[in-house]
C-alpha cells in the first residue's frame, strides 16, 4: 500500500525519506511501519504542512493530514502492515526473532521498496528502535549509498518523520476499525479499547474472548506477556510436530509430540515436553498407519 501514481519527475532528483511505526506496544492488532519521501528541495515546504508526532494529534486531525499528504503530488508514501499472527509466530518460533529485529527488517524493507521504484534516496531519517548508533551502522552497511540519521523522538524532530508517523498511525487505526474477526464464536465484539496492555477495556476484552483450547482470536499478539496471566485457565494440548527435530531419534524420521509448555506457555501445572511411544508419533496415527503427504 502506498503512492500508486507513476514515478514523478522529482523522484529522479536527490530525495529524503522519514520512517516511523505505529502499534509497537499494543497487545492487539498489527504493527505498521510507514514512510514518507519527497525531493530534498521540498523540505522547507514540508515543514509548513503542520505535520507532528501522530501521538500528539487527535484522530480527526491525523485523518485530515493523511488525506492532504495523499493528495500532494510532491510527496510519496508507503506502509508495511505486519499481522499480529506474524509477530507472534516470529517471536515464539524455535529460532526467535525479537521485536527489534522485526522492526529493523520492516524499515529496511521500506527503504528497499522505494529505492527499487527508482527514487533517488540520499537521506533517510528514522525513529530509533534500540541503540541509535548501532541501528544507524546497520542501515548504512545495508544501503551504503544513503545517509542515515537515526534518533530518539525523530517524529518530533524532523517533519519528514512526523509525516511518516501520521501515515503509520492512520493506517493502523483504519486497519483496526475495519478488522473482520475470523472466529465465529458467540458474543464476539470489537469493543477492545486502545489495544494497549494497561487499558481496562482491552483487559476486559481479552478476558471475554479467551478460549481454553484455542487461546485468543487472531487479532491478539499471543506472544505478549499480557496474555500470560490468562494461560492458567487453558487446557493442556499436545499435537504432532509438523517437522522432524534434527536432534531426535539419532537422525531417524520420527516425529515429536509437542506440548504448549515447550513454546513458552505456562499452564495449570509445570509439565515437561513429552514424546508419545514408538517413534514419537501419536498412537492414533500409528494404529491407522497414517502418514503425512507432501505430494498428491
Amino acid at each position: 500500500m502506498g503512492s500508486e501514481a507513476p514515478l514523478p519527475e522529482w523522484a529522479s532528483k536527490p530525495c529524503i525519506m522519514g520512517i516511523d511505526e505505529a502499534g509497537r506496544g499494543p497487545v492487539l492488532g498489527p504493527m505498521v511501519y510507514g514512510c514518507l519521501y519527497c525531493a530534498r528541495s521540498y523540505q522547507k515546504t514540508l515543514s509548513t504542512l503542520n505535520f507532528a508526532d501522530s501521538k500528539t494529534l487527535k484522530e480527526e486531525k491525523r485523518e485530515e493530514l493523511f488525506e492532504n499528504l495523499k493528495a500532494d503530488e510532491s510527496i510519496g508514501w508507503a506502509v508495511d502492515v505486519i499481522d499480529p499472527r506474524e509477530l507472534s509466530s516470529k517471536m515464539l518460533r524455535k529460532n526467535k526473532i525479537n521485536l527489534n529485529e522485526i522492526s529493523h527488517d520492516s524499515a529496511m524493507g521500506l527503504v528497499s521498496r522505494v529505492l527499487n521504484m527508482g527514487v533517488l534516496l540520499t537521506e533517510v531519517y528514522v525513529d530509533t528502535v534500540g541503540d541509535a548508533e548501532k541501528y544507524r551502522v546497520k542501515l548504512s552497511e545495508r544501503f551504503p549509498g544513503v545517509k542515515f540519521v537515526v534518533a530518539k523522538k525523530a517524529d518530533s524532530l524532523y517533519p519528514v518523520v512526523s509525516g511518516a508517523s501520521i501515515v503509520a498511525k492512520v493506517t493502523r487505526d483504519r486497519a483496526l476499525r475495519g478488522w473482520v474477526l475470523e472466529e465465529t464464536a458467540e458474543k464476539m465484539h470489537k469493543e477492545f479499547g486502545s489495544g494497549y496492555p494497561g487499558d481496562p477495556g482491552t483487559k476486559a476484552w481479552l478476558e471475554q474472548h479467551k478460549h481454553s483450547v484455542f487461546g485468543f482470536p487472531s487479532l491478539v499478539r499471543f506472544s505478549w506477556g499480557t496474555c500470560t496471566a490468562y494461560y492458567k485457565d487453558f487446557v493442556e494440548v499436545a499435537w504432532e510436530s509438523d517437522q522432524v527435530d534434527e536432534d531426535d531419534f539419532n537422525g531417524s524420521s520420527g516425529k515429536r509430540q509437542v506440548k504448549l509448555s515447550s513454546l513458552g506457555f505456562t499452564l495449570k501445572r509445570k509439565i515437561e515436553e513429552t514424546e508419545s511411544s514408538g517413534r514419537g508419533r501419536c498412537k492414533f496415527f500409528q494404529s491407522r498407519k497414517l502418514q503425512q503427504l507432501t505430494h498428491f
